[in-house]
């Protein structure tokens, strides 16, 4: 706490802060322009602490066409659909596609930078049978999403909320749960309050509490179970897990220890 307090002390100009809102799609690009698809592994982990990612019952296409669908969208005949949100280049997408090799399962995801979009459907493994992946800004109230609402079984939010500004959290959670099916299912991994990467920020850096932004432009925010589980409640979500995750993780190279925190959630759509 004593370091958080100290690196908090000297806040971003508000000059500043309204150009890290305001061209934050601008510095993702450059964050791709420079990693390309080489920063992020594939996140194989996925179904280790999200089992459900994993353990789906599909039916082919043809079995699970729905009936008195006026307006055919990508992806409406599958019987299991998937939106992630801040999918980067494709580091969870891919790995989902690989695990469930059937057309009974069709993923949407989208991105704030277009280079990554542009990425993920360059990407070996992307056909547009299974997959459709597009730019967009979640925290938009005027977005157009490529489904209907109440037409998803899951939503991933992976590492992706913390780049969102807090003030526009509520928001951003209201208008993503309208697509959820009754019984569908909100998946949420993030950064929780002190980990590392929240103690490591230097004086200047920090653009209200517990929001900062980095060397490169991009933001991170650090949250607690309490404020996700009100976040999550107020959409009248139910609480399946909400689990604190902390480790410690040793560079024997460095002979560094790193003790990380990161937050766990599963609500679900009654």
């Amino acid at each position: 706490r004593r370091r958080v307090l100290e690196n908090s002390m000297d806040p971003v100009s508000i000059e500043l802060q309204m150009k890290y809102e305001k061209e934050s799609a601008v510095f993702w690009n450059d964050f791709y322009k420079i990693h390309q698809n080489r920063f992020f592994k594939d996140r194989h982990w996925l179904f280790t602490e999200f089992p459900e990612l994993g353990d789906m019952e599909l039916k082919h296409c043809n079995d699970a066409a729905e009936k008195n669908v006026c307006d055919h969208y990508p992806g409406y005949r599958a019987s299991k659909r998937i939106f992630e949100i801040g999918c980067g280049v494709g580091n969870t997408v891919f790995p989902i596609l690989q695990t469930h090799n059937n057309d009974g399962l069709f993923i949407y995801c989208c991105d704030l930078s277009e280079l990554a979009i542009k990425l993920v459907k360059e990407h070996e493994n992307y056909s547009e049978d299974r997959c459709y992946a597009f730019v967009g800004d979640v925290t938009n109230e005027e977005m157009e999403y490529p489904f209907p609402e109440e037409s998803l079984d899951v939503i991933i939010l992976i590492f992706v909320l913390s780049a969102i500004h807090p003030s526009k959290f509520p928001i951003t959670i209201h208008n993503l749960c309208k697509y959820l099916k009754p019984g569908g299912l909100l998946l949420f991994r993030d950064y929780g309050r002190y980990d590392l990467a929240q103690l490591r920020f230097k004086k200047g850096h920090c653009l209200q509490d517990n929001f900062y932004v980095r060397g490169d432009g991009t933001r991170v925010y650090f949250f607690t179970q309490e404020e996700l589980h009100d976040m999550f409640t107020k959409e009248n979500l139910v609480k399946e897990q909400n689990h604190i995750d902390r480790r410690l993780q040793v560079n024997r190279g460095r002979q560094l220890q790193m003790y990380r925190v990161w937050l766990q959630c599963k609500y679900r759509k009654p």
